[in-house]
């Protein structure tokens, strides 16, 4: 009887400990060693083949929801002078607000961003800043972009998260997690 017990409290840890995990989790990883970056993405997402500039610059890869076929994600790799840091290119605002000025500045496009908010974190060896975007879009709906900035070798790496706007408190707290799991190495 007391092994049954015991059995039957161990089943019980173990799936309240598994789902828990996947309560939090629900995210997949992305693991690219040759550019050097990695992150989390949601589960239910597909890769979305995309034309590959010869300069390694550029949107370097796309995933899509296969259900919400609007909400993605894309990294896109850039470069900046070897010696500089992100820190280097101004504080998480100042980043943020260049960004900003590159969306509404630019003439081929009619969207309108907001600039939401911009903040810091350390990684391991590198700092990363995250942005914050509300853009709205000629045919009057928004979208809701969370992203993940960080320098490394001579590179800049936007990791990009963008979801109708009537969306973004679902997927929140999922994004916040994928944005904050990029890294470089």
């Amino acid at each position: 009887m007391f092994k049954s017990i015991v059995a039957s409290l161990v089943m019980a840890i173990a799936l309240l400990l598994t789902s828990c995990a996947t309560g939090v989790s629900g995210l997949q990883s992305y693991v690219n060693t040759a550019k050097g970056y990695e992150f989390l993405y949601p589960n239910g997402w597909i890769a979305v083949n995309i034309p590959k500039n010869s300069e390694g610059e550029g949107v370097d890869v796309v995933f899509r929801d296969l259900v919400e076929r609007t909400e993605n994600l894309s990294v896109i790799v850039s470069s900046v002078p070897e010696d500089k840091s992100l820190k280097d290119l101004g504080s998480p605002t100042d980043v943020g607000y260049r960004f900003l000025k590159l969306i509404n500045d630019n003439p081929n496009s009619e969207r309108e961003a907001e600039f939401i908010r911009a903040e810091s974190r350390e990684g391991t060896d590198k700092t990363y800043y995250l942005l914050e975007y509300e853009v709205d879009l000629p045919d009057q709906s928004s979208r809701h972009n969370i992203a993940s900035v960080a320098v490394s070798r001579g590179k800049l790496f936007t990791f990009n998260l963008s979801t109708p706007e009537e969306r973004w408190d679902k997927v929140k707290d999922s994004f916040e997690i994928a944005a904050k799991s990029f890294s470089v190495r």
